[in-house]
This record gives C-alpha cells, sequence and structure tokens, in this order.
C-alpha cells in the first residue's frame, strides 16, 4: 500500500528534530517537512490551512474549536513548555516592583489570546492576585496577522483593551515610556511581530521576577504545572478518512523524543563519570519535563482550559475529548 503524502510545518526544536531531518518517520507516511517561527505558523494554518499536520497555539487551538471550526483535531505532542510569567518586563521607572505593581499599569502583549498570556495572566491572578482588569493592555498584531483574525477574537467583557498602531510596537512605546512593561516579548525576526529593540542590557528596563529561574522553580514546586504553550494538529478531514494518522504521527514524535533523551543521558553519564557534573545531573535527566499525550498531561490541560474560559476566551469549558483526537485520550 502507498504511503501518505502529508506537509507539515513547526518550530525547530530538539526534540522533534529528528522527525524533521527524516531520521524518524511516522509508519505509513512520508512527510514533507517545513521549519517556520511558529508566529508565522499559526497565521498561516488558522487563516490558510496551507499544511496536513503542523505545531499549533493551544489556546488558539480551544478557541477555534469553542466557536465550531472543524479544521483542525489535537495531538498531544507538545513542543513547547515554559514558566511565561517569568518573561514579563518592566521599565524600570514604573514604579513595578513585585507583581501586585502591575495593577493600573499599561501593559502590552503581542497577542492577548496567545498561550504564554493566558498561562501568565492566569499565573498573576491565581499566584499574585493581579486580574486581568487590573491592567491596560495594549496587544501588538493587527487583526490581519493576528491568530484572533481567524479565531474570531473580541476582548472579553470589562478588559481596557487597545490596539498597538502599525506605525509602533511594543518595544517602541515602552522605549518612548507609553507603556510601563510588557507580559511577553518577541523580537524573532518573522512576519508577524514586530518589536526589534533589544531589552536586555537596556538600563531603563529589568525583569519582573529578577530570578526567574527560582520563580519557576518556585511556582512548579507549588502546583506541579510545568506550562504547556503549543502542540500539534492534524487535518481533521484527513483523519476522518485516515484515523490511524494520530497514533503513527505522536509514535513517531514519541520515538524522536526518546532517541534525543537517550544521547543527552549518554553524554551526561560521561561528564558524570569525568567529575564534570555532580551525581544530581544523571537523577534529573530520568525524569521527563516534556510528556507527551492527554492522560500524562491532565492536570496542565485541564488547568489551560479553566483558564480559558475563566477570562473569557472561550464561552464554555472545553472538555479533552473535544480537542484530542480519541485514540490519543489514554496516553
Amino acid at each position: 500500500m502507498a504511503k501518505l503524502q502529508l506537509s507539515l510545518i513547526m518550530g525547530a526544536n530538539d526534540r522533534s528534530r529528528p522527525v524533521l531531518d527524516g531520521a524518524v518517520s511516522p509508519d505509513g507516511i512520508d512527510l514533507t517537512c517545513t521549519v517556520a517561527h511558529p508566529s508565522e505558523i499559526f497565521w498561516r494554518q488558522l487563516h490558510f490551512q496551507e499544511f496536513d499536520v503542523s505545531e499549533m497555539s493551544l489556546s488558539s487551538l480551544l478557541m477555534a474549536m469553542a466557536s465550531g471550526n472543524r479544521d483542525w483535531i489535537g495531538l498531544p505532542i507538545f513542543t513547547s513548555r515554559r514558566f511565561f510569567h517569568t518573561g514579563a518586563w518592566v521599565r524600570t521607572d514604573s514604579g513595578i516592583d513585585q507583581p501586585a505593581d502591575l495593577k493600573g499599569k499599561r501593559v502590552g502583549v503581542p497577542e492577548y489570546q496567545q498561550t504564554a498570556a493566558l498561562w501568565s495572566r492566569g499565573v498573576l491572578k491565581h499566584e499574585f492576585g493581579v486580574e486581568p482588569e487590573d491592567l491596560e493592555w495594549w496587544m501588538e498584531r493587527t487583526e490581519e496577522r493576528s491568530h484572533g483574525g481567524a479565531t474570531g477574537f473580541r476582548p472579553p467583557a470589562g478588559i481596557r483593551f487597545n490596539r498597538i498602531g502599525a506605525n509602533q510596537s511594543i518595544g517602541t512605546m515602552l522605549m518612548d515610556g507609553q507603556l510601563d512593561a510588557t507580559l511577553l516579548y518577541i523580537t524573532d525576526n518573522n512576519l508577524v511581530d514586530r518589536s526589534r529593540i533589544t531589552l536586555e542590557g537596556n538600563p531603563k528596563f529589568r525583569l519582573l521576577f529578577p530570578n526567574p529561574g527560582a520563580e519557576g522553580q518556585r511556582y512548579f514546586e507549588k502546583t506541579g504545572i510545568f506550562p504547556i504553550n503549543h502542540g500539534m494538529v492534524v487535518r481533521r478531514s484527513l483523519y476522518e478518512q485516515h484515523p490511524w494518522v494520530a497514533l503513527n504521527i505522536f509514535n513517531a514524535f514519541r520515538l524522536a523524543k526518546e532517541r534525543v533523551g537517550a544521547r543527552m543521558r549518554e553524554m551526561v553519564s560521561t561528564h558524570v563519570e569525568l567529575g564534570l557534573l555532580g551525581p544530581d545531573a544523571r537523577k534529573a535527566l530520568s525524569v521527563d519535563p516534556y510528556p507527551y499525550g492527554v492522560k500524562s498531561n491532565q492536570k496542565v490541560l485541564e488547568t489551560v482550559v479553566d483558564y480559558s474560559f475563566e477570562q473569557g476566551l472561550t464561552p464554555r469549558r472545553m472538555q479533552l475529548d473535544e480537542v484530542f483526537a480519541p485514540s490519543t485520550l489514554d496516553l
């Protein structure tokens, strides 16, 4: 039987590299792979549905499905995770010394609905008592180049929401003192995000959390949550015709991740034996911080679903079996 010929687009990451370079292939599928910046990928897929398989913003996927979009079905291959709230920047003259000081301030965000912003607002609310309604929001992406232009985004009720003009950006507004802080900051060269000014090393700016690593560790030890940002999707019409593609794609990415992990453990083992690293390094690598699957990530996924509904991005609380392929729910 001839293999399916499918197109895939995603951002580059080490765990997926064996799939992207062809070292690992899904059974029964030949993939033509394209690497691009996630900001562009989500815009292209949500607006134009160009590729059969792709990386996808988890927040935008929830919103699209909640509004009745049937273009995609989720695959619990989680390509990006981070403690996003630790990436917030503030002006040093803004009077913002701790998260509570954000109240009443003008805060930038590349896209209000993006998953990193969703997580950051959730953490600010539940960890520090800062409600989304407490801030004045300024969004950089235009409707034409945003995820929200495809998902029907409207600012949630009660939010003070503004759009940044096309001749400005989060970076320029921060430099001019028109913004006090930015929840996220993207300067990578892509077709969607406009900021290019480097904040790091500029005395006008500092991170909201001076030690991001310590704050991430605190949050993880308290909640057990390592926030998921991106997953994968497959074209729903393709899945309905060939349901087996979901598990075959999942298994290929799982195998790719395991191969990369095995190489890392081998390298660490050598460094430990040579005395270049402490014995805790081997112990740390025995835990997979990037598990794939729905059941394996149930707490994290249910939390992001709760945040989406709580923040008014989805009109109801989405169920995980609405989002992900049935064959992946028990993984």
